[in-house]
């Protein structure tokens, strides 16, 4: 039997990253730079006004504490005007935030230091030279990296981008994952299940967890085990995935089917794995590209389990993240729970924080079967218990693993 760890080896080091392609900046969110991002012009590209007010010298409104200042105001300037401006010594201008300052002002008197007339403004407040002023390049000087290569995009990343002028980026795609589903019982959930029938979970829960771990995905569905057809199927898929994952195709008749299918494919070890649930699995490499390929349990909670543990990681490491893996935590326990000796156990909880000191605690959650789906969707973490350990008792210490977080 193959250890978790020697089994996790073994998958991330097929990862491979697809070829960075440039996209949209729209598109790019969630996906990691694949280029210096060199800013071609300066942010802001001009002396802007950082408040509503009145731009001024700040020489002439220097004594307005001792007593108010009275400017004429000579003049409007809106946002996106692009009529030039000069001021004379002793004026304002109303100015807009954003709006360019005319030539010779050197700051922007707020309204709430003002009593807001339009034709002679008093100023009850000094201002500092630059006050209120956003100076050209004071965000990004021409020639900065605004967005590195390995950077991770998110909304900042995306405003920056546009704010430089860039509408398309190089990044790291999202690697394309393709789920199939196995079993001669099972029938789509547009159908009513006959006697012996049940609904296909796996492609579905499988191709959720593939998109919440960044994949592009597309779910093949229920496919016949009958190898001609399947290899056609696969064949098809190794071509156009980065990641195939084939639920239902480990144990029995299937998977003797899938053997045989994919026997001149590529090498795929089917094994069992010290861990529980979803110990029997297999893993390869198919195809002209050696296409990393999983072949899952037909149990739905063990092939997300599985799919967890191991597909995950795979995912995220092909996305480039510097740490594939879900963030562990130790928690104290609060009812005692059971694992099989010789596996790790992966199994379902409930974490909680203590609202007084902070501590992690959690509940164990339907750890009986391995069948049990619903005690799943309830959870948000899998216990991780050593392969040596077959009990643990309330308030001992275990390492959890967070899953994502609902709602």
């Amino acid at each position: 039997m193959r250890s978790v760890d020697e089994q996790l080896a073994r998958v991330i080091a097929a990862a491979v990253r697809p070829a960075p392609v440039r996209v949209a900046i729209s598109e790019s969110q969630g996906l990691l730079c694949a280029e210096e991002v060199v800013a071609e012009r300066a942010l802001p590209g001009f002396d802007q006004a950082a408040v509503d007010g009145y731009a001024v010298r700040s020489v002439d409104v220097s004594g307005a504490n001792g007593s108010p200042v009275q400017l004429p105001v000579v003049g409007e300037i809106p946002a996106g005007s692009r009529q030039p401006r000069r001021l004379q010594p002793g004026q304002a201008v109303r100015i807009a935030t954003g709006a360019p300052l005319p030539t010779l002002a050197d700051a922007v008197v707020p309204l709430g230091y003002t009593d807001g007339h339009q034709a002679k403004v008093t100023v009850n407040r000094s201002v500092p030279s630059a006050g209120f002023v956003r100076r050209t390049g004071e965000d990004v000087q021409t020639g900065d990296v605004a967005v590195r290569r390995g950077a991770s995009i998110g909304a900042a990343q995306v405003g920056l981008l546009a704010a430089v002028g860039r509408n398309k980026v190089l990044v790291h795609p999202r690697p394309r994952v393709s789920v199939i589903s196995l079993g001669e019982e099972l029938v789509d959930v547009d159908r009513t299940p006959g006697q012996g029938q049940v609904y296909d979970v796996n492609s579905y829960a499988l191709a959720a967890a593939a998109r919440d771990a960044g994949a592009e995905v597309s779910r093949v569905g229920i496919m016949s085990a009958d190898p001609r057809r399947l290899r056609e199927v696969i064949e098809g898929r190794l071509l156009l995935s980065e990641i195939v994952v084939i639920a239902g195709g480990v144990g029995g008749t299937v998977g003797d089917e899938v053997r045989a299918a994919i026997t001149d494919l590529g090498d795929m070890d089917v094994t069992r794995v010290g861990m529980h649930p979803g110990s029997a699995q297999g893993f390869g490499r198919l195809g002209p590209d050696a296409v990393p390929t999983f072949l899952l349990p037909a149990n739905p909670m063990s092939a997300l389990v599985v799919f967890e543990v191991l597909v995950r990681p795979l995912i995220r490491a092909a996305l480039g993240k510097k740490n594939p893996y879900r963030r562990a935590v130790s928690a104290r326990l609060l009812s005692p729970l059971q694992s099989t000796k010789g596996r790790r156990g992966f199994l379902r909880g409930q974490l909680l924080r203590d609202a007084d000191n902070g501590e992690y605690l959690v509940q164990p959650l339907g750890t009986s079967g391995s069948h049990l789906l619903a005690s799943l969707a309830e959870a948000n973490c899998l216990i991780m218990v050593d392969e040596d350990v077959t009990e643990v008792s309330v308030g001992e210490e275990v390492l959890v693993s967070f899953l994502a977080q609902r709602g």
